[in-house]
């Protein structure tokens, strides 16, 4: 396969106030949503600039429906879901919505899933407590003529052509995809393996780079129930 150069996934130009939550965190809406299959769910926020100010926090249901809020002054927010709906892959891909506002300065949101996992030597996958057979693909973001600076047409239809398989897994080799595909694999319920280029033999002098990849696309993508293996 081949590594293209340019932009393959989407630029954005963000004016923030003075006052926001921290866009050169490694590149992410410096709003980690850790959430369990039992329905308790951590929230972490990294403001700038913003000592002492006021941040509402609010989960929301598939349905729109509040579901936990509060104002603080922490950037470490924990809560209970009552009667939590869980993530459950291709069965049932049930999100919920958290929302972030630093005062009137600076809004932001994410989506997540409660889940629990284990990988087991002896049953396989173990999603919430039971054993979810991994059977896919793996994919690369290219086309002809594209090369894999997609558009999102073009991951939605690698996502039905996936889904129309059977597959109930995805193996994303061997680089950050685009932050798309990852939304609708958390939409659809599949379950993700995401990389870094890093294959076969390691480059001389290379470790500082592979784990800034490995860090950036961990933390990028932190919040997306979807992927279970880094």
């Amino acid at each position: 396969f081949t590594f293209y150069g340019g932009l393959y996934r989407d630029v954005n130009f963000i004016e923030v106030n003075d006052a926001h939550f921290d866009l050169l965190l490694d590149g992410t809406q410096a709003v980690f949503v850790t959430p369990h299959n039992v329905g308790k769910t951590r929230v972490d926020l990294f403001p700038v600039n913003a000592e002492g100010a006021t941040i509402a926090v609010e989960l929301k249901d598939a349905e729109g429906n509040v579901v936990g809020e509060t104002t603080t002054t922490d950037t470490k927010v924990s809560f209970v879901i009552e009667n939590v709906h869980k993530w459950q892959a291709r069965k049932d891909p049930y999100l919920y919505t958290a929302t972030v506002k630093l005062e009137d300065c600076d809004t932001v949101s994410a989506r997540f899933g409660c889940r629990g996992f284990v990988i087991d030597p002896d049953r396989g996958f173990i999603l919430n407590g039971e054993e979810y057979p991994l059977r896919g693909v793996a994919r690369h973001q290219d086309r002809w003529g594209i090369g894999n600076a997609l558009l999102p047409e073009h991951h939605a239809e690698d996502v039905d052509l996936i889904m129309e398989v059977g597959a109930t897994t995805i193996r994303l080799a061997h680089y950050q995809h685009n932050q798309y595909f990852y939304d609708l694999c958390d939409e659809k319920g599949l379950v993700l393996w995401a990389e870094i280029p890093y294959i076969t033999t390691h480059l001389e002098n290379g470790m500082e780079n592979t784990r800034t990849q490995m860090t950036e696309l961990i933390i990028q993508n932190y919040n997306h129930p979807s992927i279970v293996v880094w």
